[in-house]
């Protein structure tokens, strides 16, 4: 390890290159005045047509993606059903419990994993957990890291959380993002400047990965659905008036008679001379629940796109059973999504945190964080086998007794827990 001078002086980037403190505690992906990243945003959702969004959806896939983005976020302004089971997605991992793994016992090890625990206590994370998961919706998520000294301690201050619309996918590989600078191919990244998170929702270029594009087209045909649907609504129930004149009637005659049929669909009130007739006509409808029966088949097919199942958000038939499988089915999904969030935040956070305060490591040795539920397991089970089989030889690591346990490392100082009669032993 580096001495602690050598440490706090010098900040090496991906290609070893010494990089400037100044650098990590500057915004570089802010919004702009000149409009080059503009907070000002298009609204594509309006007057959507088929041609229009194959059109969109194609440009997105060719590099243009600026009007997909904004549909995306148009498609959770607009559509509730959209917007609750994507939400509930995204809350279901922010909320999910954050642990920290040591990567041995060594003490160098375990002084990484504390940095990293002192760090999660400040509250800093949970928050960006949720704005990174912008990329299930979009295809990926930025949030941009604030570094600034904390005493001795180099460590993120505050995420903010960027709009993808100012970031552009490399041509070359289609995977890489560059910052939105007016040049052809955008600006560089600067390295530990930026948690990039890009969710594998299929196979294939992030950019069509996103569920916004699955539910793309389930949400322009709902809203054509409920047009019609509005349309029926606001005459349904007013019966047909039929306005009657006769041959000598005046071409004034019949404006008084059309205003008097206007009227009745308006005020219901009307006046008329005696020669003119109105007539009150019912309509005859059947399958009026036509858009609501297309609307709910709509939805369900969301659902499945984003949560894998309808149970935990429609109404069906098959009782406890069947909302018992559909909730493993979102479980799974569940468990993928927080470990990808995880993975994403060991690369592009903990690895950065630890090498700027306690010097780089080989790959693999730093901390690790995880995110998820607790394992449900038979604590008390454990304990008794493991009492039973280290006199006879097993090893087990105290780190992961601790972690299997829920039990922090004691600080330095702290009187520790002890066998009945026996002195209590310090930290």
């Amino acid at each position: 390890m580096p001495p602690p001078s050598q440490t706090k002086s010098t900040i090496l980037g991906p290609d070893g290159r010494p990089m400037q403190r100044r650098d990590l505690a500057t915004e570089q992906a802010g919004p702009t005045v000149t409009g080059v990243r503009s907070v000002l945003s298009g609204h594509p959702a309006a007057g959507l047509t088929p041609e229009r969004l194959a059109r969109l959806l194609r440009a997105a896939e060719d590099g243009d993606t600026t009007a997909y983005l904004e549909l995306a976020e148009d498609m959770e302004e607009r559509d509730p059903h959209y917007r609750a089971v994507l939400a509930t997605r995204k809350l279901q991992i922010s909320q999910l419990d954050i642990t920290v793994e040591a990567h041995s016992d060594a003490a160098e090890d375990q002084a990484a994993a504390e940095l990293v625990r002192d760090w999660l206590d400040t509250d800093s994370l949970p928050d960006t957990l949720y704005d990174l998961l912008d990329g299930l919706g979009k295809g990926y998520a930025v949030a941009e890291i604030m570094w600034a000294l904390d005493g001795a301690r180099w460590l993120p201050e505050r995420f903010e959380p960027r709009d993808p619309r100012w970031f552009q996918v490399d041509r070359a590989d289609g995977r890489t993002l560059r910052l939105v600078d007016g040049s052809a191919d955008g600006a560089e990244l600067t390295p530990h400047k930026f948690l990039v998170h890009v969710p594998r929702t299929k196979s294939g270029l992030p950019i069509r990965g996103g569920l916004a594009r699955a539910a793309a087209w389930a949400f322009l045909f709902k809203n054509f659905a409920l047009k019609d649907w509005v349309v029926f609504a606001e005459v349904y129930g007013h019966p047909l008036r039929i306005g009657k004149y006769g041959p000598n009637a005046s071409e004034a005659d019949k404006e008084v008679l059309l205003d008097a049929v206007r009227n009745l669909g308006t005020d219901a009130a009307a006046i008329v001379p005696q020669s003119m007739v109105i007539e009150l006509v019912s309509a005859s409808v059947t399958g009026i629940d036509l858009w609501e029966k297309l609307c709910n088949y709509l939805d369900r097919q969301v659902s499945k796109a984003v949560l894998g199942q309808t149970a935990t958000t429609d109404a069906i038939s098959g009782g406890h059973a069947v909302g018992q499988e559909h909730r493993q089915v979102q479980e799974d999904i569940e468990r993928a999504d927080a470990r990808q969030l995880a993975s994403t935040l060991n690369r592009q956070l903990v690895a950065p945190l630890v090498a700027f305060n306690l010097g780089p490591r080989p790959a693999g040795a730093y901390p690790r964080i995880r995110i998820g539920r607790p394992a449900e397991e038979d604590v008390t089970a454990l304990v008794d086998r493991v009492v039973k089989l280290v006199p006879l030889g097993l090893r087990v690591e105290a780190s992961v007794m601790a972690d299997k346990l829920g039990l922090p490392d004691p600080p330095a100082g702290a009187v520790l827990l002890a066998a009945p009669g026996a002195a209590a032993p310090v930290a």
